[in-house]
């Protein structure tokens, strides 16, 4: 018995006992160890100086040295949002790694979504620690939101001198990627195997990184859940012009009217003064529109993952047909007769089907889209995903997970799929469980060798327009199979082409 206990203890010792520190460009760091001997977790690591001040509203500066060892073992505070506690003083990231000495595994950084106004790096779901067992070194982070994050204002175009004069949220992104070139190796990891991923906004920045020369050589592939350049919806881009009479705006509804009173203004007022509304073309960080970018083969060109949800519900909820029908007609013109012929509305109820399918099969598009952009270039392939699987609900559930009448693999369901955090108290089953491994080992194939094909997993071939137009189908069967139809490829193809179209 005496001999058992001792075994025991030991044990439980290991699983306990801190990892070594770890050599950093600015100091040492000490992280905690997770759930198994091998795992390790650094939380809380600066990789940027602290936004706040003169500093707000800049390019993202290089954090300060420290002496001695530094714990990371907690996360550090959220950046300014609704959340109470969050903070400006907020551009932390984590890692969770498992690499054994002289290993160089890939990198994948997750870039959260929330709207541009929500999320952090540190949310429950995004646990690194299941993704990082399989063979990744796995990083979150946070980025600035809201108005500190996306934010323009003639006053700071001329303090730029035309550089960073707005998207702060994605040159905090090419920050802490630029942190991994310098950093990651020491984690076991390999700086010439990153791939950036992300759902939502997330998903968004992903595919503006790819759309930005400052992101160049810092990452090598790239995964998108349910959002492109534009996020939810086919569009361009916000100007910075039009951006600036925003910010102009915002400035006057808080009752300020220069830079410097802005940057005195708490950040609280950040929030309740307004909010960001994501990335626009800068002419610096973001030249041109995403999608003449990717047009004219200009984008970063790296293999990419892509795909949507069964149940994204982006089409809004028309209280009657009149509402969904004149909707339809100032959106797409001359395009609107098709568009209710494939989303009719002969009633209130139908109306409402209607806009909830549009609005799922404009995101599937989307991601077509994206996959189809991608290889403008010939050189880089693209695979294309359409998760259908219905993930258990809590009782009373809200949010993401609530049931309604089209099913339960709505957005964000994914994740925790893909991070493998299938926990309780949801009454997962081995279905939930095989697709989610199933998942994950694709992410993580995909992030090692540019392909997400592997042994023991159904074959997914890569996506091409002519002879492979559909998706694999991540349900409780997986499976390729179609998601849209020809007459919805072309409407949608059509409306965007009209938005793209050279006046």
């Amino acid at each position: 018995m005496r001999l058992i206990f001792l075994l025991s203890l030991a044990a439980s010792l290991a699983v306990a006992a801190s990892p070594d520190p770890v050599k950093l460009d600015t100091g040492l760091i000490a992280g905690a160890a997770g759930a198994t001997p091998e795992m390790h977790i650094y939380r809380g690591i600066p990789y940027a100086a602290p936004p706040v001040g003169n500093l707000r509203w800049r390019a993202p500066q290089p954090p300060a040295r420290w002496e001695g060892v530094r714990k990371a073992e907690q996360f550090g505070p959220v950046c300014t949002q609704t959340n109470p506690q969050s903070r400006e003083d907020c551009l932390y990231l984590n890692v969770w790694t498992a690499a054994k000495p002289g290993e160089k595994l890939p990198v994948m950084l997750w870039i959260y979504g929330g709207g541009y106004s929500q999320g952090s790096g540190s949310q429950p779901d995004y646990d690194g620690e299941a993704l990082a067992r399989k063979g990744a070194v796995v990083v979150t982070f946070n980025y600035r939101l809201g108005a500190l994050g996306f934010f323009a204002h003639p006053e700071l175009t001329q303090e730029s001198g035309g550089k960073g004069a707005a998207n702060f949220g994605l040159l905090d992104a090419i920050a802490a990627l630029q942190w991994i070139q310098r950093n990651i190796a020491a984690f076991g990891a390999d700086t010439g195997r990153v791939t950036i991923f992300g759902e939502s906004a997330g998903s968004g920045m992903v595919s503006n990184l790819m759309a930005s020369p400052l992101a160049k050589g810092l990452f090598h592939r790239a995964i998108g859940e349910s959002g492109g350049w534009n996020t939810s919806s086919i569009g361009k881009l916000r100007s910075l012009a039009m951006a600036e009479q925003a910010g102009v705006k915002f400035a006057e509804g808080l009752g300020v009217k220069s830079l410097a009173a802005l940057r005195a203004e708490p950040a609280a007022a950040m929030v309740t003064g307004g909010r960001g509304g994501g990335p626009v073309v800068d002419g610096w960080s973001i030249p041109q529109d995403p999608g003449v970018a990717f047009a004219e083969g200009k984008q970063n060109d790296v293999p990419v993952l892509v795909g949507s949800n069964r149940d994204e519900s982006f089409g809004g909820h028309p209280a009657t047909v009149e509402e969904y029908v004149e909707r339809a007609r100032n959106q797409y013109g001359p395009l609107a007769d098709t568009f209710l012929q494939l989303y009719p509305a002969a009633s209130v109820e139908q109306a409402q089907d209607s806009a909830f399918i549009a609005g799922r099969d404009e995101m599937a598009w989307l991601m077509r889209n994206w996959a189809r952009s991608a290889q403008s270039t010939g050189k880089s392939r693209s695979w294309v995903y359409f998760f259908t699987k219905q993930p258990p609900v809590l009782p009373n559930a809200t949010g993401p997970l609530t049931p309604n009448k089209f099913g339960t693999a709505t957005h964000t369901s994914e994740i925790v799929y893909v991070f493998q955090n299938l926990r309780a108290p949801r009454a997962w089953t081995d279905s939930d469980r095989r697709v989610s491994d199933a998942m994950s080992t694709y992410w993580v194939n995909f992030a090692a060798g540019g392909d997400p094909n592997g042994k023991g997993l159904p074959e997914w071939p890569p996506f091409d327009a002519v002879k492979n137009p559909g998706a694999l189908v991540l349900g409780d069967k997986i499976e390729n199979g179609s998601v849209l139809n020809p007459r919805q490829i072309a409407f949608f193809q059509a409306y965007y082409d009209s938005l793209f179209a050279k006046k």
